[in-house]
């Protein structure tokens, strides 16, 4: 008696681990095939939606095995059992993270400093292909959104001439591993774009510098090319670069 539930919790928890392991790999494969182009995005979330859903699975049939192995004092399965919750897990709360907060933004994508006159996208637009989110601004609504959402969003005033902080935003931009498209001093605008870590989303971004008072004042407006809500991402990139550009 004893030897069947050992085989069947070892049964258990091969099985678990073997649905979660892959359930991870089509969560990589979904990433991986948005970022380099295999496919477009939303075939990546539904490849990734379904990559939860066996996740949850294999962490369910991995944890009844560990369950059943701790009950019974075996170690066979154990090992298995408890990898199989851990992946399945990693998943599944990857999952509920960002559905969480997907609930807790705006949907919207498209976020600047300056709502009443957004910094507008110019050689960034040779880029962008027809099914991408187009780049005019969406006006009253999504700025109503937005400050209520992030009303911390708020253009940056700085001591120095047009001149340097140009070249310190230049730099920034730099720094926080932004493709450069164009920076044009004359004009006072820097494009960029930048990238998600998961997915590989692209994101544009264009920085204004003009001339306020004694000193420069920078705007800053980050859109994302596809999806409706950003998850609060192009926020998050706005305020880590104002950040830095206060240092």
């Amino acid at each position: 008696m004893k030897k069947n539930k050992s085989e069947k919790s070892s049964r258990l928890a091969k099985a678990g681990f073997i649905i979660a392991l892959i359930s991870v790999a089509a969560a990589l494969t979904a990433a991986l095939g948005t970022r380099y182009g295999q496919w477009n995005f939303e075939t990546g979330i539904s490849v990734f939606r379904g990559a939860a859903y066996g996740a949850i699975g294999g962490a369910a049939l991995s944890l009844a095995g560990l369950v059943a192995s701790v009950r019974i004092v075996i170690q066979r399965g154990f090992f298995l059992a408890l990898l199989g919750v851990l992946i399945g897990g990693s998943i599944v709360g990857t999952a509920f993270y960002w559905r969480s907060v997907a609930r807790n933004v705006p949907p919207i994508h498209d976020i600047t400093t300056d709502t009443q006159d957004p910094p507008r996208f110019v050689e960034i637009l040779r880029l962008l292909k027809p099914a991408d989110n187009p780049p005019t601004y969406g006006g009253e609504k999504v700025a109503a959104m937005q400050h209520k959402a992030y009303p911390d969003i708020a253009p940056l005033v700085l001591r120095m001439p047009p001149g340097k902080a140009f070249e310190k935003a230049l730099r920034t931009a730099r720094s926080m591993g932004w493709q450069i498209i164009d920076d044009n001093k004359k004009e006072g605008r820097i494009e960029a774009v930048a990238a998600t870590f998961w997915f590989g989303f692209r994101d544009d971004v264009v920085i204004r510098v003009r001339p306020e008072d004694s000193g420069s004042r920078v705007d800053i407006r980050s859109e994302s090319r596809v999806g409706v809500s950003d998850l609060g991402k192009n926020a998050r990139r706005i305020r880590e670069f104002l950040a830095d550009m206060k240092r």
